[in-house]
């Protein structure tokens, strides 16, 4: 697989990136095929006829293949086109036994750049002969063995695919025996050995047999196995099992340990000769023991691992029977197992916030109870309809969050009437046959206090900075009561359940009267970036009544990551390497890439290369953004046959955090560097697969985000009032330039990147600190949307 590197640039190099994604190219696929093990130079197509490209410009545009392999299997020809074969391909090599052996090949054209794409079938030729495990089997038979006994073998393997593979087997010829071959699909061909004639030991002691396997080739290839029957006396019966078909149901997800079926054996001879043992038959595979087990003793087939039945919907197992004789005879059933997908999972409720009691005069929507509704099954049998009594004055109202309800007055309530319901909650899901389950709430009318707490916002939003001191005043929450005396009274705590919250909730405290809430451990942005929790706010009533509230806490990243060299990276975990190039290399070639990453983000992950010592200035350069090291001229005879290349690799937060990696170029003759090369790229290959695959993820995160920024830039800027840039923009100390500023919105909050050429104070927005810009949202004049702002 083709991995990418990706470029840090500059705020004005990432505009022109953008652009220049507007006017890429990418023309269709052409595909072609090709025989294995053809000769180098193969013609295999004209792509430039095909892709209808111009010869003309094939060269000047530098027409290429693009591949990280060093010797790759296919060349183009700049001046006319034509793909050539460059090396041998043995398809089993590149693909092993798949039906469709496909390279699939990039090509591009610059200025302006054009991407095309190739597919080159390989197609199979029979240069493989079949292969049994062993050359010699050797196979103990009691002469009193009846005819019509079955030995299965160990199968024969081609590497060749389809019809190139075994196709059949051939016994030689001989009075007593028979072959016969069961067609297992995709484990292959299975010989199976079949008596025909009973064995007589006093007559002739052995028997040596030849097992031909031979495949589809024209002409065929074959391979084989030497079979040597020794003939033993006295043990003469065979276990017999009790059923001649095991058939059986297995429900997907079976717990590990649940006896599927068990088999059974009898054998008529007695001690060792009758005991019976049981186990699995040759052909069964290494992927279906790690699946099922077998007791030896009871024949109990059990789960050993997941059954998955989106993966295979049927298991034909061979189980075989053998006694303890010092011949013992084996005999083989099969249990076929059917793997069915059940709705075998009733929708469970949970009441995740409710009060028993509530006041006579509460409004009708007054919530009284969260209803959350969990099924473990999926698809329809995870899909859950909920409901409730019809004559009751209550509703359940459904929320944004699947299977998430609240349970809200529908009608006002007349205490007098009626003080106390019994609600019943049923819910059912779609599966066929659907399954439901009910739950019973009870919910009592009360008077006197009726005046609930209620909070100054809902939800709350704060934003700390990460690395904060434990124990310190974070944020707080604030809930007024219109009654008076006890009743107006509040105390405030935080809610903590069961569920995926309460991780969150177990570092807060709050004080219960002044409802500020101290954090008892150290944020960490790169660990956690945004959690919720919820506050209740009761007052001293009789009986109590409270509210809560959600708050979302958003964590604000520091420079507290330095950057972790990647490449180069030696066998004791320094950052240095040792690269070896020719002396004949022209100036621009690459001689290596230093990698790195930050797990911060924004400016604080973006990354810039520099030399910070190196033995000749004048043979090597440094691309700052990309870690590129190359050379700046040819090498001459004076030249150092070693060089030292230290490199600093620092981020572009406040507080610049850094690493350095040391290089050691070698000069090497051209023919000493061509078999060093050889080595080493196969082990960074490697070593780049990982490295690579972390940073395609970061840096891919980062460039969608800017692009999303941009054009939700673009758009504010264009509908944006006079009021709010005269409210926000017009200060002191704002040079008038908005360059590389971006916002975004992410839910119902927005936020403001900016680069480094704007120059805002601290303070330009009342409850503004450090690199926090609060912005106003127009959707929701009422709340304050704060943006983080790295530099």
């Amino acid at each position: 697989m083709e991995q990418r590197d990706f470029k840090h640039q500059t705020r004005g190099c990432l505009v022109g990136c953008v652009v220049a994604v507007l006017f890429w190219s990418v023309a269709t696929a052409q595909r072609y095929s090709i025989s294995e093990e053809v000769n180098e130079g193969t013609v295999v197509g004209n792509i430039a006829k095909d892709l209808g490209l111009d010869k003309g410009t094939l060269k000047n545009r530098k027409y290429r293949i693009v591949s990280g392999d060093a010797h790759p299997h296919f060349r183009v020809n700049q001046n006319d086109g034509i793909l050539y074969v460059n090396r041998k391909i043995d398809r089993e090599e590149v693909c092993e036994q798949t039906n469709a052996c496909v390279i699939n090949l990039k090509t591009v054209l610059e200025n302006p750049l054009e991407v095309h794409y190739v597919a080159v079938e390989v197609l199979d030729i029979n240069d493989n002969s079949p292969s049994f495990p062993e050359e010699e089997k050797r196979l103990d038979i009691s002469e009193s063995v009846l005819p019509g006994a079955r030995f299965q073998l160990k199968p024969s393997r081609d590497e060749d695919s389809g019809h190139f593979s075994v196709q059949q087997y051939k016994l030689s010829q001989n009075d007593h025996f028979r072959l016969e071959v069961r067609d297992k699909g995709e484990d292959g061909k299975i010989p199976i050995l079949v008596l025909q004639k009973s064995l007589d030991r006093e007559v002739e002691g052995n028997h040596s047999l030849v097992l031909t396997a031979i495949d589809g080739g024209k002409p065929p290839k074959t391979g084989k196995m030497n079979i040597v029957v020794i003939v033993l006396d006295v043990n003469d019966n065979t276990p017999i099992f009790s059923k001649d078909m095991y058939s059986v149901m297995l429900s997907e997800n079976a717990p590990i340990g649940t006896t599927v079926i068990q088999v059974n054996a009898t054998d008529l001879d007695e001690g060792q000769n009758g005991d019976v043992f049981y186990s699995f038959g040759n052909s069964v595979s290494n992927k279906l023991l790690s699946i099922f087990d077998i007791n030896p003793l009871t024949g109990d087939v059990t789960v050993k691992g997941l059954i998955d039945y989106e993966q295979r919907d049927k298991y034909d197992i061979d189980i075989q029977a053998s006694d303890k004789g010092i011949a013992p005879l084996t005999s083989e059933k099969s249990v076929i197992i059917k793997i069915v997908d059940v709705n075998d999972n009733a929708p469970e409720i949970e009441v995740t916030s409710f009060s028993s009691s509530i006041p006579e005069d509460s409004r009708p929507g007054t919530t009284v109870a969260l209803i959350s509704i969990n099924d473990l099954d999926s698809g329809l049998n995870g899909k859950v309809i909920c409901s409730i009594d019809e004559d009751v004055p209550f509703v359940l109202s459904p929320s944004l969050q699947n299977n998430m309800y609240s349970l809200v007055t529908r009608s006002p309530l007349d205490r007098e009437k009626q003080a106390h319901y019994e609600l019943t909650i049923s819910a059912k899901d779609a599966g066929q046959p659907p399954l439901s389950s009910e739950r019973m709430i009870s919910v009592v009318v009360s008077d006197v206090n009726d005046n609930n707490p209620e909070f100054s916002l809902n939800p709350y939003t704060f934003y700390v900075i990460e690395g904060n001191a434990p124990g310190v005043h974070v944020f707080s929450v604030k809930a007024s009561d219109r009654d008076e005396n006890d009743n107006a009274r509040i105390s405030y705590n935080i809610l903590r359940s069961g569920g995926e919250d309460n991780k969150f909730t177990s570092f807060l405290n709050i004080n219960p009267e002044t409802g500020s809430i101290v954090a008892l451990k150290s944020f960490d942005f790169e660990t956690l970036k945004t959690f919720q929790f919820h506050v209740v706010a009761s007052d001293s009533g009789t009986p109590p009544l409270s509210n809560n509230v959600t708050v979302i806490v958003f964590i604000l990243d520091q420079n507290d990551n330095a950057p972790v060299i990647m490449y180069p990276l030696s066998s004791n975990g320094s950052a240095e390497g040792v690269e070896e190039i020719p002396r004949n290399v022209n100036a621009g070639h690459l001689v290596t890439k230093v990698r790195a990453y930050d797990a911060d983000i924004g400016y604080n992950g973006w990354l810039l290369f520099s030399l910070q010592e190196v033995t000749d200035h004048s043979l090597f350069g440094l691309d700052r953004y990309t870690g590129q090291i190359r050379t700046l001229r040819s090498f001459t005879e004076t030249d150092e046959a070693e060089h030292k290349l230290v490199i600093l690799v620092k981020d572009n937060g406040n507080v610049s955090l850094s690493a350095t990696a040391t290089v050691i170029v070698k000069l090497v003759e051209p023919k000493e560097a061509f078999a060093a090369s050889d080595v080493k790229s196969a082990a960074q290959d490697d070593e780049d697969d990982n490295a690579t695959f972390y940073l395609m993820i970061t840096l891919g995160s980062v460039s969608v985000l800017f692009l999303i920024s941009i054009a939700v830039l673009i758009a504010m800027q264009c509908s944006k009032s006079t009021e709010y840039t005269s409210k926000y923009l017009q200060e002191t100390n704002y040079d008038g330039t908005l360059c590389h500023s971006i916002q975004y919105r992410s839910g119902d909050k927005r936020y403001m990147l900016v680069g480094p050429r704007m120059s805002i104070g601290s303070t330009i927005v009342p409850g503004s600190h450090a690199n926090t810009l609060v912005l106003p949202d127009r959707r929701r004049v009422s709340e304050e949307v704060r943006a983080a702002l790295n530099t």
